[in-house]
């Protein structure tokens, strides 16, 4: 192919580059790759094969040469200093209109930041979350594109084509300016680690309360997956029990060591949070989980000081419908808080986010795609500014229906030892959104005694103070 003929060009051929890259082939349009590891570069030529399709190169020049204008550039690079660099070292090479795409997972500020930095340069930049993992991005994964409009149509076509599919639909919409597409991945995650979690907890109580073999489990979350809480994260823990360990006897997920590792996604989800003054406690449980779990040593020393009561069996069929309803309830729980906090997000950061739109794109292709967010499409298309999921009529009937089995459940882990943190979280803040009234003005009342901080009253309008008696 002759050079500046080729459609779209990809920086980083890890898995995930590799494997996006071949889909953008596989769906008409040639696509050219940069990478400075040989073996990468190599490994994408041959697995390619047509190289009038695809094809890849060490030298960053040959590579923005190939490309046909305005060039068309994703980056799937390691967030941080290194996104940066990779920018200093095309700038030159660049030309006005051209555009860059951050498909990794940046911080949505730094994303504000380049697009600053280089639209003074008459580059186009923007941001968009790629969810799915590596089989996604070989297959269809969902795109969350955000910053310039006019830039991403140029790339709509090429982002429609390789995006998962929904009865038709593309997993991939334009959302919003500035860094909208880098924040709703970012939350997105944080979403995800509220499922993770949530579904980790549930397993524990299957095994200690109804001891519930591999091969239950693996039943058992193979059934669900048919139901109400189709979902891929319900999906592979049904496969994972049935893994066998290639070391031994057994099966591999008991061999595996409890400590949770993380990228900062969910961190930042939950700093966020805090900054915007959104409640996420069933995200905020789940990254402190991961933390938790990293003190192993320490917590193998605190199992053997303190005693633990021994769960109480229960009959395994009123168990196992006990906790599909409490995971259907606290997974609407980590939808509606990770919902809430984009939506704020919007308003504060002038994102004009569309959460029917978000919802749709999330129904295939991510990792927290499932059927549920069907239903939570159709929440907000019919009511737009709806503030809260569980302010959806559709949904008060499906909280009210498994509420009490979340209920029965929280109290049987806090009488036995068994930890639930995330369902117990999403179970209290069910309760207290739904209270009229908190004992939080007894908190106000402190904070005007020791400080004068002042407060409101609920019978008159204005700000007061009482000189408090000793």
């Amino acid at each position: 192919m002759e050079q500046n003929n080729y459609d779209f060009g990809l920086i980083g051929l890890g898995v995930m580059g590799r494997n996006f890259i071949l889909n953008v082939a596989d769906n008409g349009f040639s696509a050219f790759g940069h990478d400075l590891d040989d073996e990468k570069v190599n490994a994408l030529i041959q697995e390619g094969g047509d190289e009038n399709k695809v094809t890849a190169s060490r030298d960053v020049e040959t590579f923005v040469n190939a490309l046909s204008k305005p060039r068309k550039i994703m980056l799937l690079v390691p967030a941080g200093k290194i996104v940066d660099s990779v920018i200093e070292g095309l700038i030159p090479l660049l030309d006005k209109d051209d555009i860059i795409i951050d498909g990794g997972n940046s911080f949505f500020t730094d994303t504000d930041r380049r697009e600053a930095y280089l639209a003074n340069k008459g580059i186009h930049f923007f941001g968009a979350g790629v969810s799915g993992g590596a089989k996604g991005a070989r297959k269809g994964p969902s795109i969350m594109p955000g910053g310039s409009k006019e830039a991403y149509s140029y790339v709509q076509p090429i982002f429609e084509a390789v995006s998962a599919k929904f009865k038709g639909e593309p997993c991939v919409a334009y959302l919003g300016p500035k860094s909208a597409g880098n924040y709703v991945k970012m939350v997105h995650n944080g979403i995800e680690y509220g499922l993770m979690q949530l579904t980790s907890e549930i397993y524990d109580l299957l095994k200690k309360a109804g001891g519930l073999s591999n091969d239950e489990l693996h039943q058992t979350y193979a059934e669900w997956n048919e139901g109400r809480l189709q979902s891929f994260l319900v999906e592979i823990t049904s496969q994972i029990f049935k893994q066998e360990d290639e070391f031994g006897d057994g099966r591999l997920v008991d061999q595996i060591l409890d400590k949770a590792k993380q990228k900062g996604t969910g961190k930042w989800t939950s700093q966020n949070a805090m900054d915007l003054g959104i409640p996420i406690p069933s995200i905020d449980i789940a990254v402190s989980m991961r933390e938790l779990s990293a003190l192993k040593d320490e917590r193998i020393m605190a199992d053997d000081i303190y005693g633990r009561p021994e769960p109480e069996p229960l009959e395994k069929g009123d168990l196992v419908r006990m906790a599909e309803e409490a995971l259907y309830f606290s997974f609407i729980m980590s939808y509606a808080q990770g919902l809430h906090q984009l939506a704020d997000a919007s308003k504060e950061y002038g994102y004009e986010l569309n959460i029917t739109t978000i919802a749709r794109i999330w129904r295939a292709g991510c990792i927290i795609r499932a059927a549920l967010l069907d239903d939570i499409s159709k929440a907000f298309e019919a009511n737009n500014a709806l503030s809260n999921l569980l302010l959806a009529p559709a949904f008060v009937e499906k909280v009210n229906a498994t509420v009490a089995s979340a209920r029965e459940l929280v109290a049987y882990g806090a009488k036995n030892g068994v930890p639930l943190p995330g369902l117990s979280n999403s179970l209290t803040y069910f309760d207290a959104y739904t209270s009229g009234r908190l004992p939080l003005n007894l908190i106000q009342a402190q904070r005007d005694h020791f400080g004068s901080h002042t407060y409101e009253r609920l019978d008159r309008d204005g700000i007061f103070h009482t000189e408090w008696e000793d």
